[in-house]
């Protein structure tokens, strides 16, 4: 029993990598972006592509996040609210793919090595307990905020589509940091947040180009 207790969450992890990689993730909420002029000028279009594959491989770094950390939970309470925003930020993952095909892109080619980072920074945060790793998510979120905020502003003024999806994005995202510092968040150390926010931007800008 004791082979068959490791394994089965390690499957289960795999098994979720897999799906988030694949392409074959379905939201369960419409896309915000729908209806709309598709329509947009070669550079206009270029511009909205290379911003939508950033967004597109946050919402890869985000399930693999939260999968890290459920995986790690130290209680079931922290594991449940993991995996329950992990749901939610995968309709993101959808939106964003659904968006670059319209542009005429594709995700990042860095996706899998995103993924397997996030992941084990997910499980690194919640080894230092469920606090803690709510805290991790509080912080990430006000930064994907941030970040939201700067594509909104530099997408395109013709690209409403991807815009008005951007901005139900944030609306979840600053829930997911509400109530991460409901369920008993810490707040991170400045030295900590500074790290996450160059890490963050290295990421963003290897997956504006590749």
């Amino acid at each position: 029993m004791a082979p068959r207790r490791i394994l089965e969450p390690l499957i289960i992890a795999a098994d979720r990598a897999l799906r988030t990689l694949s392409g074959t993730v379905q939201a369960a909420r419409p896309n915000p972006a729908s209806g709309g002029d598709l329509s947009m000028p070669d550079g206009a279009r270029r511009t909205a592509a290379a911003l939508m594959r950033v967004n597109h491989a946050g919402e890869v770094a985000a399930q693999a996040l939260y999968h890290g950390q459920a995986l790690a939970a130290r209680s079931a309470v922290t594991r449940k609210f993991m995996l329950e925003a992990a749901r939610e930020e995968s309709d993101h993952l959808a939106w964003c793919e659904q968006r670059l095909h319209e542009l005429g892109s594709r995700p990042s080619l860095l996706n899998p090595l995103f993924y397997g980072g996030s992941f084990a920074i997910g499980a690194l945060a919640a080894a230092f307990g469920d606090k803690a790793s709510l805290g991790f998510v509080a912080e990430t979120e006000r930064q994907v905020e941030g970040h939201l905020d700067e594509h909104i502003a530099r997408l395109p003024r013709a690209d409403e589509r991807s815009r008005s999806l951007l901005r139900a994005m944030r609306e979840d995202e600053s829930r997911h940091a509400s109530n991460a510092r409901t369920a008993g968040a810490i707040e991170l150390p400045h030295p900590l947040q500074e790290l996450m926010r160059r890490t963050a931007r290295l990421m963003t800008r290897t997956a504006y180009w590749v």
